[in-house]
């Protein structure tokens, strides 16, 4: 049955797959993953975390096929939809990363484990709440060079150019900003 299927265009394969019939959508899954995984291990740059991408990249498809459009090319739908999930990957890390430099030393073996599963369990959800809360309380003048720099990833020279400040300026405001969270996280 699924040779009769691999035969028919992403178009059609797509309407039986909503219409429920059975192996429609597997054989979209083994027509593109390849493609998928090529696209997603050349953003994120490891092999394991690009399957896992690729794995969450067909589920949200699954779960967003019937708002797909038929007359539309199907591989560049779902290149759209592994993109927003290696920008979602990167930008979790980014956060990790911010909250590894501001937290404690002792939260860094929590934090340290970037796996996409386990980010539920490494981050306890309370100190979470309380970095962010903490993150919210800073002025804007320490708050916004802090996450210029460190969850956006500018440089210092960058945020210093974005902001109209001396480079100098932002290396001290990143400084307090991280002593400010630091004695605001208990």
């Amino acid at each position: 049955m699924s040779r009769d299927l691999a035969g028919l265009a992403d178009g059609d394969l797509v309407a039986l797959a909503r219409s429920g019939r059975p192996g429609a959508y597997a054989v979209i899954v083994t027509r593109h993953k390849t493609a998928l995984y090529r696209l997603i291990l050349a953003h994120v740059r490891d092999a394991d975390e690009a399957l896992d991408l690729v794995q969450e990249s067909f589920v949200a498809a699954h779960g967003a096929l019937a708002r797909f459009d038929e007359t539309r090319s199907l591989r560049a739908w779902l290149s759209r939809i592994a993109l927003n999930k290696c920008r979602d990957w990167a930008r979790r890390r980014r956060v990790r990363a911010m909250l590894a430099r501001v937290l404690p030393v002792e939260a860094a073996a929590e934090i340290a484990d970037d796996r996409v599963g386990g980010e539920a369990a490494a981050i306890d959800r309370d100190s979470l709440a309380r970095t962010l809360a903490a993150l919210d309380r800073l002025p804007d003048a320490l708050r916004v060079p802090l996450i210029l720099c460190t969850i956006e990833g500018l440089s210092q020279a960058e945020a210093a150019e974005a902001l109209g400040l001396s480079g100098k300026a932002v290396e001290l405001r990143i400084r307090r900003a991280r002593a400010a969270l630091r004695d605001a996280i208990p």
